[in-house]
């Protein structure tokens, strides 16, 4: 019994038993806010955390039942968080009551920047989740038999997929602001509603300026009992009638070869290739293992076997030594520390992971990481061509001190079937830590001067590098550089310096959810001859200095590594070329993301950049590859797109509520070959003469 709200501090887990789910009930004199709340409010209405920078949060497991307060009150979960962050495997049981009087909702969700959930089931209330943030991915959540399943008040994208809606009276409400459309994008993915009188109400129209209130519906069945599929609001007018199949269907703005259009209809739909979905037809996806049938026994404790943890000292040999022992039905337990790694660790093909509340691994020494001319990983997981099974959770990756010749994760292996090598709730943090050496008393940020980047805030050359022949399955992993002070009492920004995000070369199947790379230097996300990846939502974020110093330095390009060259690129009069490629992919295809908010929100410290949507040139790099972008939202990029060079979106043409949001730019058009070898440039690009050579997509008709 609960009779006001739970506090759970900053990086914490709270962890339920997943076999029997504990019961948080609320008292029926319940004060506060919400059952459990992640960030409260002060009497004056201040939050305890800026809620952009709400981090490193887990809850799962729990039952949070309202049905003995008043329908007049109650929530169960106050979730104002940012990146980091997870809620799985929860029940909120509320009075089921669609009356006027029922205030209950299950998850609120005032603004933020998250973030990730999954396996949720809301049973009654006024709304099942009233939620806002500027992007956000959910999967697999149930609602039943409540008034609205899902309020949008706002956001900038929000990707949701597997929801099953039943009973309700609205599905999803977007309808937030009126006229002006204070939610940006929706994308709903192999969903089903049934038993719901509306299943989407908006105020959308094709006429309206501007593209607030995108939506994106892909393969939804709304076949079973519901009455309007997508409904006006303002009119009350039926926009798509309801009992049927909705294989694609889209409002806001697309591109059919160079010119956007203003729609509001059924969508020809681009087909997947098998290698991407399960048997059902949907995109594959995998919940966060939680080896509940595991005795305890077969958990292998690393500071048991001699690791130990404290940040300094050299634990690569004993780490080593219990990957090279560990059995195939053992689990690898990373007792919370900071393990020092000083050379490459070798992971097995066929192995399970599991990080007490994030145990850092931390590469460190003064030999074998510091040369970005030889680069090296760290943790290396499998060999070239490994076929096997890889689960790791709650893992964080960071440097000790400058090791720009550090690949923090070279991922090598092949899922045995599609999604069994993966990542849960794994991370990737460069500075602005308490042990990293790189932090806001050596890396303060230097706006008001030349700056040459200092040699000692440097952090990796690359974060993760996903070879050729792997597939890896990655949910609710950030990739962040960090652009702020987390430990030291200032807080203050700070100028850390890292190579590359993620290098993405797979064509046996990948799958990225929920997944933010953000602050490198060249790039936070490169497919290069990459086919058959999928990421719903990604986030990226340009390095706050670029401008002083631009994406040039301190990391020099590698043909090898496929780097962008901007010295050979930006040959122009602009000074906001050489920046951070949000996404850039080469030679690649069957590339499909499903939601992306990729932000530019300074040019060397200034914003005044910002309202006027011009702190970057570039954000989106296609070069010669065949991509699938629905509901993409950019911030301040003069052009969201470019293929091979040349504009093909302009921010200008496509203003929302605060990004510029598209519904679909395709590259590509609409037919896939289920081979995992990447097109030749011979059958669908031709030569461009006009740069120095180079590929130059034609741009079909995809509507």
């Amino acid at each position: 019994m609960v009779s006001k709200p739970i506090l759970p501090f900053y990086y914490t887990h709270m962890i339920g038993n997943v076999k029997s789910l504990p019961v948080l009930k609320a008292a029926a004199s319940f004060k506060g806010l919400a059952v459990i709340d992640a960030n409260p409010y002060d009497d004056q209405g201040n939050n305890w955390h800026t809620n952009q920078n709400n981090f490193f949060r887990q809850i799962r497991n729990f039952k949070i039942d309202l049905t003995g307060m008043p329908k007049t009150s109650g929530a169960g979960i106050h979730w104002q968080v940012a990146q980091a962050t997870s809620l799985q495997n929860i029940e909120f049981h509320m009075i089921e009551d669609q009356s006027e009087e029922n205030a209950q909702q299950g998850i609120f969700i005032d603004n933020g920047s998250g973030g990730f959930m999954t396996d949720l089931t809301f049973i009654g209330g006024k709304y099942g989740a009233f939620v806002g943030s500027q992007q956000f991915t959910t999967r697999n959540m149930t609602f039943h038999n409540c008034k609205t399943a899902v309020y949008m008040n706002w956001n900038w994208a929000w990707a949701f997929h597997g929801l099953h809606i039943d009973g309700c009276g609205i599905g999803i409400d977007m309808t937030s602001g009126g006229n002006a459309q204070s939610v940006g994008s929706i994308l709903l993915l192999d969903s089903k509603i049934s038993n719901t009188q509306v299943g989407i109400a908006t105020v959308y129209n094709p006429d309206q300026v501007g593209t607030n209130g995108t939506l994106i519906l892909d393969n939804v069945d709304m076949s079973s009992n519901v009455h309007i599929a997508v409904r006006n609001a303002r009119t009350n007018a039926t926009i798509l009638a309801g009992n049927a199949q909705i294989d694609s269907w889209i409002q806001d703005r697309t591109y059919v070869g160079g010119d956007g259009k203003a729609v509001q209809d059924a969508h020809s739909p681009i087909r997947k290739p098998a290698a991407l979905l399960d048997s059902n037809g949907h995109v594959v996806t995998k919940s966060k293992p939680q080896y509940n049938n595991v005795p305890a026994s077969k958990f292998v404790s690393v500071k048991a076997k001699g690791a130990k943890g404290d940040g300094t000292t050299d634990d690569t040999a004993a780490v080593q030594a219990v990957f090279d022992s560990i059995a195939e039905d053992e689990i690898v337990y990373f007792d919370h520390g900071a393990y020092v790694i000083t050379d490459t660790v070798k992971i097995p093909k066929n192995v399970k992971v599991v990080g007490e509340v994030w145990a850092l691994i931390m590469a460190g020494g003064d030999k074998n990481f510091k040369n970005q001319a030889n680069p090296k990983p760290v943790w290396q997981v499998g060999e070239e061509g490994d076929v096997g099974n890889v689960e790791m959770q709650d893992l964080m990756f960071e440097t000790l001190g400058p090791q720009p010749g550090a690949i923090l994760m070279q991922f090598n292996v092949a899922g045995e079937t599609p999604g069994s090598a993966g990542l849960f709730d794994v991370h990737f943090r460069i500075g602005g830590s308490a042990g990293t050496r790189l932090q806001s008393d050596t890396c303060q940020k230097t706006p008001k001067v030349k700056t040459e980047p200092n040699p000692e805030c440097e952090g990796a050359f690359m974060l993760v590098h996903v070879t050729s022949q792997a597939s890896i399955y990655m949910e609710n992993t950030w990739l962040w550089v960090s652009d702020h002070e987390l430990d030291l009492s200032d807080h203050s920004q700070i100028n850390i310096y890292n190579g590359r995000g993620i290098l993405i070369e797979s064509t046996k199947g990948a799958w990225l959810w929920g997944t933010a790379s953000e602050h490198n230097v060249l790039y936070n996300y490169q497919l290069t001859s990459a086919a058959n990846v999928y990421m719903s939502l990604i986030q990226t974020e340009t390095a706050y200095m670029q401008g002083n110093p631009d994406a040039t330095v301190p990391f020099t390009a590698k043909a090898k590594f496929f780097d962008p060259d901007f010295s050979a690129t930006c040959t122009g009069d602009s000074q906001k070329c050489a920046r951070t490629w949000g996404v850039r992919a080469m030679d690649s295809k069957d590339i499909f993301i499903y939601g992306g908010g990729l932000y530019s929100f300074f040019d060397n410290y200034d914003q005044e950049c910002v309202p006027l949507n011009n702190c970057q040139d570039n954000i989106i790099s296609l070069e010669g590859s065949q991509v699938h972008l629905y509901g993409i939202s950019t911030k301040a990029s003069i052009n969201m797109v470019t293929v091979d060079g040349q504009f093909a979106i302009l921010d200008s043409d496509n203003r929302n509520n605060f990004c510029a949001a598209v519904a679909l730019f395709s590259s590509y058009d609409g037919e896939v070959d289920d081979s995992s070898n990447p097109a030749s440039p011979t059958e669908t690009w031709a030569q461009d003469t006009t740069n120095g050579g180079g590929l130059t997509v034609t741009l079909p008709t995809v509507l």
